[in-house]
């Protein structure tokens, strides 16, 4: 992922690099403390390392992800198309001859590899192989001569397609529709061509591959392909033609011919001429690569904004590490300062010490990831299959670039040197005397005149900034703009108000804007980018634990008599809140980490819950009453299948059909997100037949629901779309309104018609094809007359609408009239089942992510540990006072998992508190929830189980140095520091 990265990031990690071992080079004294501090703590050391270790795997392990999806998305091009780049479909009748005549010049075009000219019809086909009758409605049924097509594309190359033509009775099918049937090559096959039965023979199955996996526009294609003219035959003994198809191959291969796409297709107009407007010109190609970018794109850049949690997580560890070792070694540096170390070769010790454990964690960093993205990787296979539309679902098949996995590795690198850096120049500002007698530190007189000045310029900068940026609802700056001027004007804060007064005032803004902004602008979520969500969540825990962390004893007494107590309990617990009480930023660093990542668990906890709470709602704005959406083959069943289904088999079993009028066409986004023309699927609704499906916004004027449909059969300017309408990944958002134009295109004549939307559709799930299109073909609906007059002939009843009788099971009448209409090539969809199954996929995808962010849990985990292995043996000659002053070494041992499950408890309560807080008013303000009507649960089983399994692992990391810090010798702790 990412491949313009790659080359800064690589530039940076080699400066950073050269920087290192120029300060190794020429600094030996440095490089010598350094390189000791790694081998004596070897302990330690392998835990750092640990921590540095999964903060690079959670960067990788998303980027994997990303590429994963991105080769998923890519193989469609190879199954589906392979050296297909264009294809011009010319409709049933007259025009496909001089068509196919037409584009034969293409041949001579340098940028092409091939012309193949085949004839296509939408079919169904049954077989009694091994005594089970089995049906698949949707076939494609191809005529296509094997030779030519063999011969099609890049020379040398593989069309997917060869040997020889099957013969008069006999068919070929792909791997697919072999799956599909259950046969094998002898088996007899009986396809309905045009509505009428004929038997074949499978002459062999082909893989599915390149022509041979070949449709109009599905995922999934179910082909078979019958001998010369045996189509032709079919279709005149019906008294209809079948439809033309001509593929276009681009000069290069696969993927290397997309970009000569754009010339090619005007070179394809040019040579139709007049033609060109009665035929579709497509570019399946470019459209999956396309789609496959921004598939990974999108889903890698939600996994690294999961992760981005992990890794603020472990660079904080990193930044505690360090501290602590500046504390711990505080005399030992004001020696060194003292006999004439300067700061800046202090520094350089540190920051090679930090930097080993950085580089000695890559390589196993780099490892976890790919496993992690494999993990990933098969368990997104799954819920796929859940969201999968027609069992068109992406087939996830892992994989992982070079470029990622150096793009991982150097953010990972980078973000690590960045925190010791800065740690370490932090710490090497110290008074010598008082490190040399090992004295407290004393906190300043206050801020400098130049800082002063410095921030006060910075705060006035970011709240000018801050105005526009909340106007415009900018979702990073109208959250970071106000923060940051905050932040700034604290230097200033302090020279009228007390230390205290200003950190809990300061920090207590931050936190309520961080919460309340999206109720003042609810806009902000808006975007499809994920940064907003790592902003807020950052804001929302940092915030948060200065707040409490500068009012610990505030906090702490409802505990007082508690800690009071004359026993050897309320001794143990005076020592567990001491230390944390007395060590703010380290006991702060750990609560964060806590924070963070409890905070954003419990987030998707609560998503999840809403997602569920919600479903009946959302079934019951889509469906309004209606319990199955069929899709048909309009050129057999035509308008007479609702006739059929009224008066058939099934009658008594349904109360009404709505056919729904259907053609494919262009738009324009009317949310302005991309210049790039949208691919819809344009639903004509019969006049008054459809008034229950409701909306979430409305035109000014119209006041209920009925109103808008009203509207839209009146009056021929009017559209409605589904909230989703142009989404290309990220939380839905609210970017158009009633009232807005966009301008619909039918591509095969070049008609073009703005339009006005007159509502925006609670859910518009049943409106979307049911038959395995693409993604990113979104449905814009409009009144029978007006589809018709736009589209003309294109327009055709290929859908309808069906609401069952009372007691009857949609499930099984789906079946039935699946095999009732086979000939029709129906497919019944169930919409209620379909909807609750994709809410469970997507259910199931937020437990992934859950899973993914479990890995930064663990760094909080270790850093728990870390913290306290550190603090046995800061603390090592206090603990031998207190053991030879009579404390018992159960005391010491009680204190220090006391401790332990004070921090851990605080972050735990205090991350649950903010991810419920911030997912309710997300659910109250938010765009992205509306037609959840579920109300808010508080899942409290799962938040709960999640506090005791954090708690638990928090217990068990300090129970070793708890152990350690109770077996202490007082007699030789007293004596000696080690």
């Amino acid at each position: 992922m990412y491949p313009n990265l790659l080359v800064p990031l690589l530039a940076a990690l080699a400066l950073a690099l050269v920087a290192l071992v120029l300060v190794a080079v020429r600094q030996p004294v440095s490089r010598r403390l350094a390189f000791r501090q790694v081998a004596r703590r070897r302990t330690e050391a392998a835990l750092v390392i640990g921590g540095s270790m999964l903060g690079t795997a959670i960067v990788i392990g998303a980027l994997v992800v990303g590429d994963t999806l991105n080769f998923s998305v890519r193989q469609e091009a190879y199954r589906t198309l392979g050296p297909v780049d264009e294809r011009v479909v010319a409709p049933p009748g007259p025009t496909g001859a001089p068509v196919a005549e037409r584009l034969a010049a293409l041949t001579g075009n340098p940028d092409v590899d091939g012309v193949l000219d085949a004839r296509s019809t939408q079919a169904s086909a049954v077989s009694t192989a091994d005594g089970r009758t089995a049906a698949e409605p949707r076939v494609l049924a191809w005529q296509m001569d094997f030779a030519e097509a063999a011969r099609f594309g890049a020379p040398g190359g593989d069309s997917g397609l060869g040997g020889p033509n099957p013969k008069p009775g006999q068919v070929v099918v792909n791997e697919p529709l072999a799956r599909s049937l259950s046969v094998g090559a002898g088996d007899p096959v009986t396809l309905y061509l045009f509505g009428a039965p004929r038997t074949y023979r499978v002459e062999r199955v082909v893989p599915e591959q390149g022509l041979a996996g070949v449709g109009l526009g599905g995922r999934l294609n179910r082909d078979a392909f019958l001998a010369p003219g045996a189509l032709d035959s079919a279709a005149r003994a019906a008294g209809v033609e079948p439809r033309s198809v001509t593929f276009v191959s681009n000069r290069g291969g696969v993927e290397g011919g997309d970009a000569l796409t754009d010339r090619v297709t005007a070179d394809i107009r040019e040579t139709l001429g007049p033609l060109a407007g009665q035929t579709s010109i497509d570019t399946p190609k470019h459209t999956v690569l396309r789609d496959a970018e921004r598939a990974g794109d999108a889903l890698g850049a939600l996994f690294l904004m999961i992760g981005s949690f992990s890794i603020i997580a472990g660079a904080l560890l990193l930044v505690n590490i360090f501290v602590m070792l500046g504390e711990e070694r505080k005399s030992q540096m004001g020696m060194v300062r003292a006999v004439g170390m300067k700061r800046s070769r202090l520094v350089g010790s540190f920051t090679l010490e930090g930097a080993t454990y950085a580089l000695l964690s890559a390589l196993p960093g780099v490892a976890i990831g790919v496993a992690v993205g494999w993990g990933v990787a098969v368990v997104a296979a799954q819920i796929f299959q859940g969201w999968s539309v027609g069992g068109s679902s992406i087939r996830i098949a892992f994989s992982v670039t070079s470029t990622s996995v150096l793009n991982g590795l150097a953010m990972g690198l980078l973000i690590a040197f960045a925190a010791i850096l800065a740690t370490s120049v932090r710490i090497s500002r110290f008074n010598i005397i008082a490190a040399v007698r090992d004295l407290p530190t004393t906190p300043g007189q206050g801020p400098r005149r130049r800082l002063l000045a410095v921030s006060t310029a910075l705060a006035v900068l970011c709240a000018f900034v801050s105005v526009p940026a909340m106007a415009r609802s900018q979702p990073d700056a109208t959250y970071l703009m106000p923060a940051l001027a905050l932040a700034f004007a604290a230097p200033a804060l302090l020279r009228v108000l007390p230390r205290h007064t200003v950190t809990t005032l300061v920090a207590g803004t931050v936190l309520a804007w961080t919460l309340l902004a999206p109720v003042v602008r609810p806009r902000i979520f808006d975007t499809p980018s994920m940064s907003v969500y790592v902003i807020q969540g950052a804001l929302a825990a940092f915030s948060a634990v200065v707040l409490v962390s500068d009012n610990q004893t505030t906090l702490l007494r409802p505990l007082r008599r508690l800690l009071q107590r004359p026993t050897e309990g309320g001794l143990a617990a005076r020592l567990a809140v001491a230390y944390p009480l007395a060590k703010r930023f380290r006991t702060g660093a750990t609560l964060v980490m806590y924070t963070l990542i409890v905070f954003v668990l419990v987030l998707l906890t609560e998503i999840s819950g809403i997602l569920r709470a919600g479903v009946d709602g959302v079934v019951a704005d889509a469906t309004a009453g209606y319990s199955l959406r069929l899709d048909y083959n309009p050129q057999v069943a035509g308008d007479r299948l609702a006739g059929e289904l009224r008066a058939g088999p099934s009658a008594a079993a349904i109360s009404a059909v709505t056919p729904l009028l259907n053609a494919t066409g262009r738009a324009t986004d009317p949310g302005h997100r991309s210049a790039q023309p949208l691919d819809i699927a344009a639903v004509g609704v019969p006049d008054g037949a459809i008034t229950g499906i409701t909306f979430r916004e409305r035109l000014p004027g119209l006041n209920d629901d009925a109103a808008v449909w009203r509207a839209l059969a009146t009056d021929p300017r009017y559209v409605v779309l589904d909230g989703f309408f142009g989404s290309t990944g990220g939380p839905a958002g609210d970017y158009y309104d009633p009232g807005d134009t966009l301008t619909v295109t039918d591509p095969h004549t070049g008609r073009s018609e703005q339009k006005v939307i007159a509502g925006v559709l609670s859910n518009g799930l049943v409106f979307y094809p049911g038959t395995g299109a693409s993604s990113t073909t979104y449905p814009v609906i409009s009144s029978e007359q007006s589809t018709r007059e736009l589209f003309g002939v294109q327009a055709q009843n290929a859908s309808a609408l069906v609401r069952t009788s009372p007691g009857t099971s949609p499930d099984a009448l789906a079946t039935r009239l699946q095999g009732e209409q086979l000939s029709s090539s129906l497919v019944a969809t169930p919409i209620e089942s379909d909807i609750r199954r994709q809410f469970d996929s997507s259910t199931a995808f937020f437990h992934l992510m859950q899973g993914f962010l479990a890995l930064g849990l663990g760094v909080g985990i270790i850093g728990l540990g870390v913290v306290m292995v550190r603090a046995v043996r800061e603390r090592r000659r206090t603990i031998g006072i207190l053991r030879a002053l009579g404390f018992r070494a159960r005391t010491v041992q009680r204190s220090f998992l006391w401790e332990s499950s004070f921090i851990a408890l605080e972050g735990i309560v205090l991350g649950s508190l903010l991810g419920v807080l911030t997912t309710w008013l997300m659910y109250r303000n938010s765009a992205a929830f509306e037609g959840l009507e579920g109300g808010f649960p508080i899942e409290w089983t799962s938040i709960c189980g999640l506090a005791v399994a954090t708690f638990a692992a928090s217990l068990l990391a300090t129970i070793g140095p708890a152990r350690r810090a109770a077996a202490v010798r007082p007699a030789l702790a007293v004596r000696v520091t080690e």
